[in-house]
């Protein structure tokens, strides 16, 4: 059997999905802001213990890559790389928005033909952003996108688009076109990993763990810190 521990810390959802054969078996999740730290790793120990498993079961651990938060990203491959290499297991990278879109398909049944539009909020007025389709093929790159009235009219001119995640609200305030759907409580979560991260494994597609970077996108600027004495 193939058990996987996926992690997702790229937002601010802090979550832990124990996973066999591509199957769910339970889960973790907090969403309080600033959790990652003080919950990962606990996460990871009861879900190990609470199922009757020991670590030396697992057969491989996944990580939410990014695009999303640098102290999240940070936090979750610095556990996820700590654990495979004391456990000399693989490591397994899943796009957050791709591992969004997983999700939000599965709230649909089989006939579902609309286009996802998963979106991380970056601040102000910007979503990190890709769209799939209805087989979770990504249809463009993964931007950084400004949202205004006109940014996603060329999709919905052709198209019904469902949007979802924590930057979709700033979306539902501008875009009301009648082919906008959008989905209040879809954000990143470790469930969507799930099925992901097994299909990684049965194809042997792994990251290396000394050289894996999460995907942050943009750079991280430091902020100068106002506080005397700190600068």
């Amino acid at each position: 059997m193939v058990y996987i521990i996926n992690i997702e810390t790229s937002t601010k959802v802090c979550g832990v999905s124990l996973s066999v054969d591509g199957q769910i078996v339970d889960q973790r999740e907090s969403k309080e802001g600033n959790s990652h730290a003080s919950n990962v790793a606990p996460f990871i120990d009861s879900l190990i213990k609470d199922n009757a498993l020991k670590y030396s079961d697992l057969s491989a651990i996944a990580i939410s890559e990014g695009p999303g938060s640098y102290t999240g990203l940070r936090i979750g491959t610095s556990t996820a790389k700590g654990l495979c290499y004391a456990l000399d297991i693989p490591l397994i990278a899943i796009s957050t928005l791709k591992s969004m879109a997983a999700y939000a398909r599965s709230l649909y049944n089989s006939d579902f033909n609309k286009l996802l539009r998963p979106m991380i909020d970056a601040r102000r007025m910007e979503v990190y952003s890709q769209a799939f389709d209805a087989n979770l093929n990504p249809l463009d790159e993964i931007r950084a996108i400004i949202v205004d009235q006109e940014s996603f009219n060329e999709e919905l001119e052709k198209q019904k688009v469902v949007f979802f995640g924590d930057g979709a609200a700033k979306c539902m305030d501008v875009i009301s076109h009648a082919n906008a759907t959008y989905l209040d409580k879809v954000e990143a979560s470790a469930l969507g990993m799930i099925r992901l991260s097994y299909d990684k494994f049965i194809k042997n597609d792994f990251v290396d763990v000394a050289y894996f970077e999460p995907f942050y996108l943009k750079e991280f600027i430091a902020a100068v810190s106002k506080v005397k004495g700190l600068r």
